[in-house]
């Protein structure tokens, strides 16, 4: 078997390795910008063609507000209270939107609901989730420092409201970061035990099960996230997609990575470099090449960007002769 992208220099390749890992491990960091659901189809059509029946829809609230779609964190409005959703797809969605010192409103959007969508925030002098919209706020940024002002007012809600259930998982994220493992994993149990079905609960669980190499029990949780989901979880098959790639199973990895791609439709590019990656592992250097291109085109400007269009020719080379090999004479 020859070797992936033959001519490129061993260096290149392992500091690209490194890049992709990194830049997913941020993917994989929050609740994990996506989008709604769509039919499985090949990662090269996913590169290439548009999703049929996508529109757009325009949320219109407080600024600065963050904005869930189907329990995917999509973005925050602007100055103006806005925000642009592209490509939904039709059916039904659910619209859900926070704001500080609001209370969080959730909305179910129907299948003709497109355009503008209104969302009317009341204030909120709910202590416990004033507390927790400021450790999520703190828990965004780098450094440790932030980091331990928001473990104190995660906390600090939790003792306010033990069963929160998000709070908990909020702690959980923060503690990963910090590399707090064993206190993280209390966190995420606490979170079960105040909502039994709780798929990301389970995603942050596997996260936590493979940063400290336990791949069984990631691959449980992983698969956990992704029944309770109901099949919509993209964090969950981000982190299985990595675990499977560890363990050399390129082929389950790159199942998974699909899964992943159709779900967050376009928003985390990183996630065609990890395909791509999984691709050349199985020699197939055309899917590989379409995965890194379909990257520059979202990610021109990426931090992985220069690493790919240092192989990017190179494997274009190999994608050729491996289908003159193929032809038949």
């Amino acid at each position: 078997m020859r070797p992936s992208v033959h001519t490129c220099s061993l260096a290149v390749r392992l500091c690209f390795a490194v890049l992709i890992l990194s830049e997913a491990l941020v993917v994989l960091s929050l609740p994990v910008l996506a989008q709604q659901k769509s039919k499985s189809r090949p990662a090269t059509d996913i590169a290439a063609a548009p999703r049929a029946a996508a529109k757009s829809i325009t949320v219109r609230t407080e600024p600065k507000a963050v904005v869930w779609l189907d329990e995917v964190r999509r973005g925050t409005t602007d100055e103006a209270g806005q925000f642009v959703l592209d490509n939904v797809s039709a059916g039904r969605h659910t619209l859900r939107v926070r704001a500080v010192g609001f209370q969080e409103r959730t909305r179910a959007l129907l299948p003709t609901q497109r355009g503008v969508i209104p969302v009317r925030l009341t204030r909120t002098t709910d202590e416990a989730e004033l507390a927790f919209q400021q450790a999520e706020t703190l828990s965004e940024k780098s450094g440790e420092e932030a980091r331990a002002e928001a473990v104190k007012l995660y906390r600090r809600a939790l003792e306010l409201r033990p069963k929160f259930a998000a709070a908990h998982v909020g702690l959980a994220r923060t503690l990963l970061a910090m590399d707090d493992h064993d206190a993280a994993l209390v966190a995420i149990a606490a979170a079960r035990r105040a909502r039994p079905v709780y798929p990301e609960a389970s995603a942050v669980e596997g996260r936590i099960h493979r940063d400290t190499s336990f791949n069984d029990q990631a691959i449980e949780s992983y698969r956990r996230a992704i029944r309770e989901a109901r099949g919509f979880q993209p964090e969950a098959y981000t982190g299985l997609g990595i675990v499977l790639e560890d363990r050399g199973d390129h082929e389950g990895a790159v199942n998974a990575f699909r899964k992943a791609i159709e779900q967050l439709s376009d928003t985390e590019p990183v996630l065609y470099n990890l395909i791509g990656a999984a691709y050349e592992k199985l020699e197939r250097y055309k899917e590989a090449l379409a995965a890194y291109e379909k990257y520059l085109q979202l990610a021109p400007e990426g931090r992985n960007a220069s690493a790919i269009r240092s192989i990017i020719d190179q494997l274009r080379v190999q994608a050729a002769e491996q289908q003159q090999q193929t032809q038949p004479d």
